[in-house]
C-alpha cells in the first residue's frame, strides 16, 4: 500500500535554485559530447489515463542511467575552474580537457563523492574522460555489480560501515583531509555549488521529455532520492509545462522528502534504510532539492518494495529496460489508478497525459535479470 502526502505548499513563491544562465552553460556542454543524443520516450498504454509517456535512460552514454548527464559534467565544470584558478588554463572546455593538453595538472587533482552506484558512476567516468583521479565511497549494502562498473572507468572505490548518508560524511571528511574535491549529487550547509551543477546537467533530460511529449503532461511521476532529479525535472516543468502536477515517489523505507513535506521541514529518515530501489536508499535531503521541492512538488509518495519485481516485468514485457529505481514512478501511477479516490486528490484520470521517468535500466545486469525473471 502506498502513502500519499499532498503539499500544502505547492505553488508558493520561492528562490531561484538552479538559474537558467547555469543551465544554458550546461547544455551546450553536454550536448556537444561525443556521443550525445535525446535518449527515446515511449508511449505506453495504462488502462485509466489517456496516455503514459516512459523517459527511457537505460542507454545515456552506456552508462545506462540519467546521472550521466550530472556527475561528468560538475567534474568537467570544477577542474576547468581550478585550471583557472591556478593560472593553467582561463577556458579549458571539454574538448581540450579530453586531449590531454592539461594532463600535468588535472593528474594532481583528485575528485570524490558518495553513491549507491550510478552517480559514482558519473563521476568516475568524466575523471578518466577529462584527466583526473577519482575515489568513490560506497556503503555496505552497494552491490558489487555497481562497485565493478565504478572500478572500470579506473576510480578507487572504498566501502564504509552504515548507509548511504554515512558515505557522504566519509567522503567530505576525505576531501577535507587530502585536498580532494568532492562531486556530490546532494548538497548541504556550506555545501552547494557541485550539486548545483549536478542538477542543471540532469534538467537535459526534463527537456528533452518535455520537448518530445506532442502535448504537454498533466502528471509527472519522478524518482526521490536525495532530490536532484526531482529538483531538476520541477524546475523545467515550470519552463516548459507550467500547470503539470508533479509527484515525487520514494520507497517506503527511505521517504526523507515525504518526511520532510509532512513535518515542513527537512526532515533525516534514519536506519539501514534497506530498499530494494538502491539509488532512492537516502535518508537526508538535499538542501538545494528541497528548496525547489518544498514549492514545486504537487505531492510526494512512499511505495512499497514488493511492488518493484512485477513492475520490472511488466515492463520488460512492453520492450522497457527499467532499473529497481526506475520503477518507482510506475508504481505509484498502477497504485493511485486502483485507489480511485486517491486518484482524484491529484486530478488523475480518463484524460490525463502522464510523463514518467525511468531514470534507469539494468545498472546490475545480475540483479535485473534475477528480479525480471518469470
Amino acid at each position: 500500500m502506498h502513502r500519499l502526502h499532498l503539499n500544502a505548499h505547492h505553488g508558493t513563491p520561492g528562490i531561484i535554485v538552479l538559474p537558467e544562465g547555469g543551465y544554458r552553460r550546461a547544455r551546450a556542454e553536454i550536448t556537444a559530447w561525443p556521443g550525445y543524443a535525446p535518449t527515446p520516450l515511449h508511449r505506453l498504454e495504462m488502462p485509466g489515463v489517456a496516455g503514459l509517456w516512459w523517459k527511457d535512460e537505460s542507454q545515456r552514454f552506456g552508462l545506462r542511467s540519467f546521472k550521466a548527464l550530472g556527475g561528468a559534467y560538475a567534474v568537467q565544470k570544477l577542474l576547468a575552474q581550478e585550471l583557472a584558478r591556478r593560472g593553467t588554463a582561463p577556458h579549458a572546455d571539454a574538448a581540450a580537457l579530453e586531449s590531454g593538453r592539461y594532463a600535468h595538472a588535472t593528474e594532481q587533482i583528485t575528485v570524490t563523492c558518495a553513491t549507491d552506484g550510478n552517480h559514482g558512476r558519473s563521476v568516475a567516468w568524466g575523471a578518466q574522460r577529462f584527466g583526473c583521479r577519482c575515489v568513490i565511497f560506497v556503503h555496505e549494502n552497494v552491490s558489487q555489480g555497481r562497485r565493478e562498473a565504478i572500478a572500470r572507468f579506473g576510480a578507487e572505490v572504498r566501502e564504509v560501515p552504515g548507509n548511504y548518508d554515512d558515505s557522504v560524511r566519509a567522503a567530505q571528511r576525505a576531501a577535507d583531509e587530502n585536498g580532494w574535491f568532492v562531486i556530490s549529487d546532494t548538497s548541504y550547509p556550506g555545501y552547494t555549488e557541485p550539486p548545483r551543477d549536478v542538477m542543471q546537467g540532469y534538467r537535459v533530460m526534463a527537456e528533452e521529455a518535455l520537448s518530445q511529449m506532442p502535448a504537454p503532461p498533466s502528471h509527472v511521476f519522478v524518482p526521490g532520492g536525495v532530490g536532484g532529479v526531482a529538483a531538476a525535472v520541477s524546475v523545467q516543468l515550470r519552463k516548459q509545462a507550467p500547470g503539470a502536477r508533479l509527484i515525487v515517489v520514494e520507497p517506503e523505507a527511505a521517504a526523507c522528502l515525504l518526511a520532510s513535506a509532512e513535518a515542513g521541514a527537512p526532515t533525516t529518515v534514519t536506519g539501514e534504510l534497506d530498499t530494494i530501489m538502491a539509488g532512492l536508499a537516502c535518508g537526508e535531503p538535499s538542501l538545494l532539492a528541497w528548496q525547489e521541492l518544498e514549492r514545486g512538488a504537487f505531492a510526494f509518495m512512499a511505495v512499497p518494495d514488493s511492488a518493484v519485481p512485477a513492475a520490472m516485468r511488466a515492463l520488460k514485457a512492453r520492450g522497457v529496460e527499467a532499473g529497481e529505481s526506475a520503477v518507482a514512478g510506475w508504481i505509484a501511477l498502477e497504485s493511485l489508478l486502483a485507489a480511485p479516490e486517491e486518484a482524484a486528490r491529484l486530478g488523475l484520470g480518463p484524460d490525463s497525459r502522464v510523463l514518467a521517468f525511468g531514470t534507469e535500466g539494468a545498472t546490475d545486469p545480475e540483479l535485473y535479470a534475477r528480479l525480471t525473471a518469470a
